[in-house]
C-alpha cells in the first residue's frame, strides 16, 4: 500500500480550509490540502452570495452578540459568541482585506455595508452577489504563493485514520482515541493511499444535498460528519439545518436568491402580491431565516400555491445589474427580468447548524483531529444561523485552529502501521446508487425537512436504518469509487440527523416539531 506523510492534513478547499493552511504554512509546516473535485474552485464558499460580517458604522461587539444569540433562539455557546465577535472584525480587516486583497465593494474608500434578516445593524461587507466567489478566488491567488502548500485534486478520503481501528499494534487500542490521517482514493487510478499526518483538519463542508431542494452543491453529503461519527468523535445538533426561505423555484432546479435581496428593499409576497412577512414576526421580511421559511411554507398551504414571490421590483434594472449581477442574469436565462417580475421562491436546506463538536481552537474529541467551517459544530449557531455569519466562522476557526494544529506536540509523531485497505471487486451500479439517493433525499424533506413530527421523523428512521445497512452492504463487496463512498456518507449522516431529531427535547430554531 502507497504512503505519503505531511505535517498537517486538510481536507477540504474552502475558505476554512485554506485559511488553516496559510496560517500552518506561513509558521514553516508542511501542508497537504485534499479536494474530491477535479476543480479548485470546489465547496461552498464560491457559491455564498450574500456577504460576511465585519462591523457597522455604529456597530458593537455587544450588539452582535445579541444579534447572533438571539437568532439561535437561545442555544448558543457564549464562549464561542464572544470569541467569534471579539475576533471576526479584526481577522476580517487583518486577514481578507489587507493580506488577500478581497475586492469588496466600497463608497468614497469606505466599505459598502448592507442590513440582513435579523441583524440589528448594517455591518454585511460585499462583492456585488458574488462575495465567495471574490474571496476563495483571492485566498487561492495567495496560497499558491507559498512554500510548502500542496493541494491534490480529484482524491476523496474513504476514512480517518485512527489507532484503534487501523494500527497493526494490538496494544493502540489502549491508547487515548486520536486520529493520524485518512486512508484516501485517487479518483484517477482507483489506488488507495494512507496519508499519515500529525495533524488532521477536517473543512469538507456541509450536507445539503441530502434533501430533495437544497442550494448546496453536489459535493454537500456529508462526508466529514460520517468520517467523524464512524471514528467516534462526538458530533451534535444535527437536527439544526437551516432552510434557506428564498431558493429560485423553477423546472431546472433550485438556485440560491441571497439574503441580501431582501435587505435591499425586496419583499415577499403571496399570488396577489400582498406582503404577509408582518402577519408573522415584528421584522417582517427580515426575520429571522427558520421564521422567514416556515412563513413562506404556511403561505404556501393557506393558498394551495407552489411558491411564493420575492419583489424587487421597486429597483431600477440598472441598478438590479450591478449589485446582483450573478442573480439578475441567472433569472434572466431562466426567463424571469427580476426589475419587472417577482422571483418565484420555496425554502430548500442551505446549512448545518450542528456537526463535529470543537472547542475555540477546533478541536474535536479526538486528539490530533481538528474540525472547522459548515462540518464543525462550534455552538455559534445554536438552533438557527444568523445570515452572513458562516464565512466568519469559517475565517475565524480556520485561523485558530491553523495556529493552534502548529503549537500543539501531544503526541503528533506517533505512526503506526496500518492493516492493508481490504475491499470488494464487484462493479458499481448506478441505477441501485440513483435510486437510494432518491430515497435518502425523499425521506429527508418529507419527513426530517422544515416541518417534523416524531411518528414522521420514527418512519424516517425506519426507511434510513434498512438503507444505511444495504449501503453499507454494498460498500463492502464494491470496487471503490467517489459514488459509492458519497453514498456511504450520505446514508451515514442522514441516519444521524434523524436520530437526533428524535432525541432532541423541544422545538426549537430549526427544529420545528408541529403541534
Amino acid at each position: 500500500m502507497k504512503y505519503k506523510k505531511t505535517d498537517i492534513l486538510i481536507i477540504g478547499l474552502g475558505l476554512a480550509g485554506i485559511t488553516a493552511a496559510i496560517t500552518a504554512a506561513e509558521k514553516g509546516k508542511k501542508v497537504t490540502i485534499l479536494t474530491k473535485s477535479n476543480s479548485l474552485s470546489s465547496g461552498s464558499t464560491p457559491w455564498a452570495q450574500g456577504g460576511i460580517v465585519y462591523k457597522g458604522f455604529n456597530d458593537s461587539v455587544e450588539k452582535l452578540k445579541k444579534d447572533i444569540q438571539r437568532a439561535g433562539s437561545g442555544h448558543t455557546w457564549d464562549a464561542a459568541v464572544d470569541h467569534l465577535c471579539k475576533n471576526g472584525p479584526r481577522l476580517v480587516e487583518d486577514f481578507l482585506i489587507n493580506k488577500l486583497q478581497v475586492p469588496f465593494d466600497k463608497s468614497k474608500d469606505k466599505m459598502k455595508r448592507v442590513s440582513e434578516g435579523a441583524h440589528s445593524d448594517a455591518r454585511v461587507i460585499y462583492h456585488a452577489d458574488k462575495t465567495g466567489e471574490s474571496i476563495h478566488s483571492s485566498s487561492l491567488v495567495y496560497l499558491e504563493s507559498l512554500q510548502g502548500v500542496e493541494v491534490i485534486n480529484n482524491h476523496i478520503a474513504i476514512d480517518l485514520l485512527t489507532f484503534s481501528h487501523h494500527s497493526t499494534v494490538s496494544t493502540d487500542i489502549y491508547k487515548k482515541p486520536a486520529c493520524f490521517g485518512a486512508m484516501v482514493l485517487d479518483k484517477d487510478n482507483k489506488e488507495v493511499i494512507a496519508f499519515l499526518a500529525s495533524k488532521t483538519i477536517l473543512a469538507t463542508g456541509g450536507l445539503g444535498q441530502l434533501f430533495l431542494h437544497s442550494t448546496n452543491p453536489k459535493g454537500a453529503t456529508g462526508d466529514g460528519v460520517a468520517m467523524a461519527w464512524r471514528a467516534g468523535a462526538r458530533c451534535f445538533n444535527l437536527h439544526y439545518v437551516q432552510f434557506h426561505p428564498t431558493a429560485l423555484y423553477h423546472p431546472s432546479g433550485r438556485f440560491l436568491i441571497s439574503e441580501a435581496v431582501r435587505g435591499e428593499g425586496g419583499r415577499l409576497v403571496n399570488l396577489k402580491g400582498e406582503q404577509f412577512m408582518n402577519n408573522y414576526h415584528k421584522q417582517g421580511d427580515l426575520a429571522p431565516r427558520d421564521v422567514v421559511s416556515r412563513s413562506i411554507h404556511q403561505e404556501m398551504l393557506k393558498e394551495g400555491s407552489d411558491c411564493m414571490f420575492l419583489d424587487i421590483t421597486n429597483k431600477k434594472k440598472e441598478w438590479l445589474q450591478h449589485r446582483f449581477p450573478t442573480i439578475f442574469n441567472y433569472c434572466f436565462r431562466k426567463g424571469i427580468d427580476i426589475s419587472k417580475d417577482p422571483i418565484p421562491v420555496v425554502p430548500a436546506a442551505h446549512y448545518s447548524c450542528g456537526g463535529i463538536g470543537v472547542n475555540l481552537f477546533g478541536r474535536t474529541s479526538l486528539k490530533r483531529l481538528y474540525a472547522i467551517g459548515e462540518v464543525s459544530c462550534t455552538g455559534v449557531h445554536g438552533a438557527n444561523r444568523l445570515a452572513s455569519t458562516s464565512l466568519l466562522e469559517c475565517l475565524v476557526w480556520g485561523f485558530y485552529a491553523g495556529s493552534d494544529a502548529v503549537r500543539d506536540k501531544d503526541d503528533d509523531n506517533y505512526f503506526p502501521p496500518v492493516h492493508k485497505w481490504m475491499h470488494g471487486k464487484n462493479p458499481i451500479d448506478s441505477g441501485q446508487i440513483a435510486q437510494e439517493w432518491l430515497t435518502i433525499k425523499n425521506t429527508m424533506w418529507n419527513l426530517g425537512g422544515l416541518i417534523r413530527s416524531q411518528s414522521k421523523l420514527h418512519a424516517a428512521m425506519n426507511i434510513l436504518r434498512n438503507l444505511q445497512s444495504d449501503v453499507e452492504k454494498t460498500y463492502q463487496e464494491s470496487k471503490l469509487d467517489d459514488k459509492i463512498l458519497s453514498l456511504r456518507n450520505g446514508a451515514q449522516t442522514a441516519l444521524a440527523i434523524i436520530a437526533s431529531s428524535i432525541e432532541a427535547r423541544e422545538s426549537k430554531g430549526t427544529h420545528y416539531i408541529e403541534s
